[in-house]
């Protein structure tokens, strides 16, 4: 039969009992993915950055300089993304001018995967390298720990098997650049309408053979703002009352004695007029 299925419960409800703690909610991060096309890379990113359950700035940058031509996607700790990716662009231009050639995507990965596995993890970083070279179009994905992968497309993050759910049922050999503009935007969109942790709008980096990169800020934006459909300014009277009690100035002299005492004016010089006045309220101990 369809629908919901609760045979669990009351085997939970025991384990529970017994002071076995209940699955909680796992907090989520990002979506970042890449595709290769015919004649270069797409990588894009989603823009919230979140700190537990807090959306601590809903658009923020993921796509990283390395190089003109090698760009990088970061998912993890944000600091950890933008230092790491910061150190290795430093090195790869020392690396570039001591060699005399354009730097490579697979130098880019190498030193990343090197770098990152010295730490064992603790630096998380999770990064999309892609770029184009004089050996052809490179994409990789490189994880905290130092392993990496080459495919044609990639993802990465906690959005990352919805966007794979695209890439598998709509990414075609031989795509051309919209094509793969259009797939990685349609990836990114799954991770941000289905993982809590991505959000906000799409940035798309475009790579392409003997053509500047092409970034692409904020390419779509499918959570703007828009003005409320209903005003919530009622008119005075649209709420009914049952009854109505006015309370007098005598009648609140039964319980507080309210005194006027002059004060100097704001200008803390004491030249204030007389006219202005401090009000003191005491209260006054009334049975009934």
């Amino acid at each position: 039969m369809p629908g919901f299925d609760f045979s669990n419960y009351n085997r939970n409800l025991a384990l529970h009992a017994r002071g076995v703690p209940l699955p909680k909610a796992t907090s989520t991060g990002t979506t970042i993915v890449g595709c290769i096309f015919d004649n270069g890379v797409v990588i894009a990113a989603d823009t919230r950055a979140t700190s537990g359950p807090i959306v601590a700035d809903k658009n923020c940058e993921k796509l990283h300089y390395i190089s003109p031509s090698i760009f990088c996607a970061g998912a993890g700790t944000a600091a950890d993304t933008e230092f790491t990716t910061s150190l290795i662009s430093s090195s790869l231009e020392l690396h570039s001018l001591s060699t005399g050639r354009p730097p490579r995507v697979v130098t880019v990965m190498t030193m990343l995967k090197q770098h990152l596995f010295r730490y064992q993890g603790h630096i998380g970083a999770y990064l999309v390298v892609a770029g184009v070279d004089p050996t052809g179009v490179g994409l990789f994905t490189v994880h905290a720990h130092g392993s990496t992968d080459k495919l044609p497309y990639v993802t990465m993050g906690s959005g990352s098997l919805a966007a794979m759910a695209v890439f598998e049922t709509q990414w075609k050999n031989n795509c051309s650049k919209d094509d793969a503009i259009k797939v990685c935007s349609e990836a990114i969109q799954a991770g941000i309408f289905n993982d809590l942790g991505s959000g906000s709008n799409v940035d798309v980096c475009v790579i392409e053979k003997g053509k500047p990169t092409q970034m692409m800020r904020n390419h779509i934006r499918p959570n703007e703002r828009v003005k409320k459909e209903r005003d919530y300014k009622f008119p005075k009277g649209t709420t009914a009352w049952l009854k109505e009690k006015i309370i007098t100035k005598e009648q609140i002299g039964r319980y507080v004695t309210v005194s006027e005492l002059p004060t100097t004016g704001g200008n803390g010089n004491g030249s204030g007029s007389d006219s202005d006045s401090l009000v003191v309220v005491e209260k006054m101990d009334v049975d009934g």
